[in-house]
């Protein structure tokens, strides 16, 4: 079916105030990220009825219309020629959003742009560690065993699936040292040295540091003596994100303070060197300290919020999911997950997470069901299968915030899920794919809990969205618009 993309291009220009409101235009694999001057003057429900308009959303001072992939670059052609625009990039639109935002947006879209990278490094580790927890998880197959002791020579293959799915975890300071480097305007090279330097292997593993803390086993926590005048702890931040974090945006000002003054002549020598010294430094001996004591406060309030409240701090969390992930304050949670496996030996916070991905994709599963057009089948069709894989984005903003109740349906599936594996404490070891797939990562334990939480955030849904549209049948507005294709 062929298009005339240059009238869908000034259809959109009409719907969003003009060439005039246009800042800069770019666009990604299936969405126009426009930087407008004034959002207020978007005229919402006539972009609605623009021929292949999926959704629209704004997020991060960027307004954002879903095409799709292959239609959205014709479509960005024509629109900047229209508007007598440069083509952008991404990046370039990004910074101009960000000059909109408040303060707690801008810290919500650094998590975002730091986690973002290394996120398929975390959740290949979350699957190999899942993978792990299998095998060696008594009475998951067999009676009183495990599958390493029913089969010995499962050890080596066990032991190297272990080291693997490990890495990522315990080298996480370089990765997030790296991608916070390039975040920031600092050497992602540097970054990766400081990361590596708060793990390395003279420093006490930080997994053991609550032992020598408590004295326990005869351990005791090592010191840096500095020429008698004070101490640094010899503590490693082994799978901790806000030491790096911190530490990392401290050096990236050292190093840009540093090259605005260093003759050119010597600036390799110079730079480097100081940059590390002196943020390792402040790193070991203060950041690291403040910030991990940060980061055992944000855990234990959360913890204790669940522990007093679980009905209820589970149900607003379920709830409220899916909605932060419209404004990409989702992002902040990856910190609290890996603090949490690291301080508690699970997170109970992924498995809500990977519960809400799923109540959103049974919604739109209901919604192919109801859908008359084939154009409707086929978004919602890929959108469930996307959703249930643990990517929303195209459920959410395609087709169940559209028509809002399979949204509000999948919004009580995932709340009544949620509070289901609260009160039965399920845990995850690892952070892996917020969908079908997320119960490799569950302790096992708890493997059948889950699964039947699982079962609530695929059925309430579902019934719920089916429930919602044949009250709405009545209406003269049909349960999924007809449109042209």
């Amino acid at each position: 079916m062929s298009y005339d993309y240059r009238q869908i291009a000034q259809q959109i220009l009409d719907s969003i105030g003009g060439a005039e409101n246009i800042e800069q235009a770019a666009h990604c694999i299936t969405r126009l990220r426009i930087a407008l001057k004034d959002e207020g003057k978007i005229k919402h429900e006539q972009l609605k009825g623009v021929e292949l308009v999926k959704g629209q959303f704004s997020n991060g001072g960027v307004f954002q219309i879903v095409i799709g992939s292959g239609d959205v670059d014709r479509v960005y052609a024509q629109l900047i020629d229209l508007a007598g625009r440069s083509a952008a990039t991404v990046a370039d639109v990004k910074g101009k959003g960000d000059n909109k935002l408040n303060p707690l947006q801008r810290l919500v879209k650094i998590f975002s742009d730091v986690f973002m990278p290394i996120l398929p490094a975390i959740i290949v580790a979350g699957l190999l560690m899942g993978i792990n927890n299998l095998l060696g998880a008594k009475d998951m197959f067999i009676p009183g065993k495990s599958l390493l002791d029913a089969y010995p020579g499962l050890s080596g293959l066990w032991q190297l699936v272990n080291m693997m799915a490990n890495t990522s975890f315990v080298f996480l300071p370089a990765l997030v040292g790296w991608s916070a480097a390039k975040r920031f305007g600092g050497s992602e090279v540097l970054g990766i040295v400081l990361g590596l330097l708060l793990v390395h292997p003279d420093l006490l593993n930080a997994w053991n540091y609550g032992k020598a803390a408590a004295g326990l086993d005869g351990q005791a926590i090592p010191y840096f003596d500095i020429l008698g005048l004070f101490k640094i702890e010899r503590v490693g931040y082994q799978g901790q994100i806000l030491p790096i974090l911190a530490a990392t945006w401290v050096m990236s000002q050292v190093e840009i303070w540093l090259k605005a003054r260093v003759p050119n002549a010597i600036q390799l020598l110079v730079v480097p060197i100081t940059t590390i010294v002196v943020s390792g430094v402040l790193a070991l001996a203060v950041i690291g300290p403040v910030a991990r004591g940060l980061g055992v406060l944000i855990t234990q309030g959360l913890v204790h919020i669940f522990e007093v409240a679980p009905v209820l701090g589970a149900a607003i969390f379920g709830a409220l999911y899916a909605p932060l992930v419209i404004t990409g304050m989702h992002h902040m949670f990856i910190a609290v997950d890996l603090q949490l496996i690291t301080s508690h030996g699970g997170t109970f916070i992924w498995p809500i997470i990977a519960l809400s991905n799923i109540a959103q994709g049974s919604a739109a599963l209901a919604m192919f069901c109801i859908a008359k057009s084939a154009t409707e089948k086929s978004m919602a069709s890929t959108s469930a299968i996307s959703a249930f894989s643990g990517i929303t984005e195209p459920a959410m903003f395609g087709v169940n915030l559209r028509f809002k109740y399979p949204f509000y349906a999948a919004l009580i599936g995932s709340a009544c899920a949620s509070v289901l594996i609260t009160l039965n404490h399920v845990l995850a070891s690892a952070i892996g794919v917020g969908g079908l797939p997320a119960f490799i990562s569950i302790v096992p334990v708890h493997i059948p809990v889950f699964l039947l939480g699982t079962l609530i955030a695929v059925i309430v849904p579902f019934c719920l969205t089916w429930v919602f549209a044949k009250r709405r049948a009545w209406k003269a507005e049909p349960v999924l618009a007809q449109q042209s294709v």
